[in-house]
């Protein structure tokens, strides 16, 4: 959640400046009329006094005088008194609900005052609760960050382990290409060695034939009485063949 500009910040504040003034409004309408009734009322009043110096200085002109015995006051001055007394009751009547109204808006006034503290209150916290928010964004991206970076870590740990494997399966099939070399030699070289002892059993065999043999015919020459006969043993000593 961002916080407010400098230009929201500022906008509000006139908004609530103006709030303010503008309950000051009615008292200043109300002091605007009477200011302005009061400028006509003095302008009657001084046409009225004008009214009167003239019936006093010509009172023959004057067709609202009565009888000479001058017993009765005079009537211009009896109607100035009775539009000043009307004035005056117009006046308080006024004043009167000139209070009433400032009454009215200053019971009004305290409840804004009231309205704008609670709103006041209400703002601290969601200011406190925008920087805990804000506190909070600013954990979370740190984490974010330590994450991105251990996950690079692992991604190049493993780009390593995945070159040591491919490297690994290389020299793991020139092994096995050097074992199944070994292996064919090896049979070569046993199938060369059982060919070996094959032939020296063979003629180890016909050596055995042959002195069987030999000994067969010593003995049948034994028999016949032919006793200079070589023995048996030299002489298959001497036809055995070398190796």
């Amino acid at each position: 959640m961002a916080e407010p500009s400098w230009q929201e910040v500022l906008r509000v504040r006139l908004a609530e400046r103006n709030e303010r003034e503008a309950t000051f409004a009615p008292f200043i309408e109300q002091y605007r009329r009477l200011a302005q009734q009061t400028k006509l009322l003095k302008e009657r009043n001084a046409s009225l006094l004008r009214a009167v110096s003239s019936v006093k200085t010509n009172p023959n002109a004057s067709t609202i005088l009565v009888s000479s015995t001058g017993e009765e006051g005079n009537p211009v001055q009896t109607a100035y008194i009775a539009s000043l007394e009307s004035q005056i009751s117009s006046l308080r009547d006024e004043l009167a609900t000139v209070y009433k109204t400032q009454s009215q808006n200053s019971q009004r006034l305290l409840s804004m005052n009231e309205t704008l503290r609670e709103k006041e209150e209400a703002i601290r916290i969601e200011v406190e609760n925008l920087r805990k928010a804000n506190d909070e964004l600013t954990v979370l991206r740190r984490k974010v960050d330590q994450h991105s970076e251990l996950m690079s870590e692992k991604d190049r740990t493993v780009q390593i382990l995945h070159d040591e494997i491919s490297t690994l399966q290389l020299e793991l099939g020139q092994i096995e290409e050097r074992n199944q070399t070994l292996t064919r030699d090896n049979a070569k070289l046993l199938q060369r060695w059982l060919d070996t002892k094959q032939a020296e059993a063979n003629k180890m065999n016909e050596a055995n034939e042959y002195y069987e043999e030999m000994k067969t015919r010593h003995q049948a020459h034994s028999s016949s009485g032919n006793g200079d006969l070589s023995s048996p043993t030299a002489r298959t000593a001497d036809l055995t063949p070398n190796g």
